[in-house]
């Protein structure tokens, strides 16, 4: 039975028609808090599992708009997992020598290895979004991405990764007063842009592309998650209990020791 906030592949839907606020799923803010912290919990142990067999790998992809959470989403879900079996890469513009290169390339060479898992802020689909809504590159180069990618993804299940991807779908009110929380505190002032205000006057055809996105690349072996994302406490929530739920269909296990070890006994 799909996730509640999971997409079907090929089955149509509008972007602006799925929910932004959590609180219609979960009313309940502190219930949910004391629910993210068990499900953390949990998600610390199968971490723990996952790195010491060491033959399965998990990716997490979060896209956004800006101020969607990203970040947050990071910090809150990863609070005490081990950092040694987990890799958090950011893509931001790319390097010349990332321009170089096919517009996969500095994706593949940071997918997770064997026991670890991955967490992409921002990711391959940076290359079907900003890259369309900004003209940085025609119709041609950007339309065939969508099906590449969906093959990328599937060398990556084939060859024993599992894949989640989430987006952060907040409102275009919501957006407003996290940047205005920004722009009250002077701490977080190195967060605002104001290419930031810039881009929100893109907001539909932000919405067009995201729309186009989710619909062609949902795919059976990498579905999409639109997660309400208002509320930062449900958002913690429903990620971290799929991110939960995933780990234990896996099912990592512990390895068996190399040799008995019941008899030895350490005398100095």
């Amino acid at each position: 039975m799909p996730h509640t906030h999971q997409l079907e592949p090929e089955r149509p839907f509008h972007l602006l028609d799925l929910p932004t606020q959590g609180k219609q799923f979960h009313p309940d803010r502190e219930t949910a808090e004391s629910e993210f912290k068990a499900y953390r919990k949990e998600f610390i142990n199968l971490q723990s599992r996952l790195y010491a067999e060491g033959k399965q790998k998990l990716l997490i992809v979060l896209q956004a708009m800006d101020a969607g959470g990203k970040d947050g989403t990071i910090r809150s879900i990863t609070r005490g997992v081990n950092p040694q079996g987990v890799r958090i890469h950011s893509f931001k513009v790319p390097s010349k020598e990332e321009l170089a290169h096919d517009f996969l390339w500095r994706i593949h060479t940071v997918v997770p290895a064997k026991g670890m898992i991955g967490i992409f802020n921002r990711s391959q689909y940076e290359d079907v979004l900003v890259v369309r809504v900004h003209n940085i590159v025609p119709e041609s180069v950007w339309q065939p991405r969508y099906e590449q990618i969906n093959q990328f993804e599937k060398l990556l299940t084939d060859t024993g990764t599992t894949i989640l991807k989430f987006f952060l779908h907040i409102s275009p009110q919501e957006q407003k007063e996290r940047f205005q929380a920004r722009l009250d505190d002077p701490r977080k002032h190195w967060k605002f842009s104001v290419e930031d205000l810039e881009k929100r006057k893109y907001w539909n055809d932000y919405m067009a592309a995201y729309e186009e996105m989710l619909q062609r690349c949902t795919t059976p072996w990498a579905p999409w998650y639109v997660i309400p994302a208002d509320q930062k406490w449900y958002r913690n929530l429903v990620i971290t209990r799929t991110i939960v739920d995933t780990l234990n269909r896996m099912d990592p296990r512990y390895p068996e020791p190399e040799a008995d070890l019941s008899g030895i006994i350490i005398t100095e």
